[in-house]
């Protein structure tokens, strides 16, 4: 005899709730939310409920499972941290990557590490973070490589070149790890003046006076 949750699961889409599009992003809202606060293993779907006051019964017809609730909040609150930024330099767009960085790491930074060991376990979850929050970065970022090479400040053949990306997020992803502290907008900014922009052999700019990396 099937369980209770295995029955709720195998609900048809047909006899789906009808959601809106705006209480579906109350709800996806939540959910990254409850992530950010308490890690993926501590989600639960009663938690959802509770904090949206929807029926349970409902997430469950409407998505199935957590982790299809989980994949559904990430893509239906996608957004691309770096999208916007072209200082006309190499360097100004790592600063200002910086800045925005310390001003979503209470978000994007927090999800990523609540989601990174489930993840590894669950295909689709992996695939959901890493399209949602990890290539969005990784294509700005690769973007604004690619505009210092047109303008000619670094080498078309720099090899250090494909790695700015994955210099930047993964200071991004360790820091935390090693330090239990985010990586802050003067953390970056140091990182980026003493491991990025040599290794690209651009100059490094003098500090801001009274600024000290943390």
């Amino acid at each position: 005899m099937p369980s209770p949750g295995s029955a709720q699961e195998s609900v048809p889409a047909s006899r789906r709730s009808k959601i809106t599009p705006e209480r579906a992003q109350e709800l996806y809202t939540a959910v990254l939310d409850l992530l950010r606060e308490s890690g993926y293993d501590s989600l639960t779907m009663e938690g959802v409920a509770s904090r949206t006051r929807c029926g349970k019964s409902t997430l469950y017809r409407q998505w199935g499972s957590k982790p299809e609730l989980v994949v559904a909040a990430l893509h239906g609150t996608r957004r691309t941290l770096f999208s916007d930024i072209d200082t006309g330099s190499l360097s100004g767009d790592l600063r200002e990557a910086a800045r925005v960085v310390d001003a979503a790491s209470g978000q994007d930074t927090a999800l990523m590490h609540a989601l990174s060991h489930a993840a590894l376990q669950n295909p689709d979850l992996l695939c959901a973070m890493r399209s949602t929050l990890i290539a969005p970065a990784i294509t700005a970022i690769d973007a604004m490589v690619e505009r210092a090479v047109r303008r000619g400040e670094i080498a078309t053949d720099n090899p250090a070149a494909e790695y700015v990306a994955a210099q930047v997020l993964g200071i991004m992803r360790a820091r935390p790890l090693l330090e239990g502290r985010y990586a802050d907008d003067a953390f970056l900014a140091r990182f980026i003046e003493c491991a990025v922009l040599p290794a690209l052999g651009l100059p490094v700019p003098p500090p801001a006076p009274g600024v000290r990396g943390t």
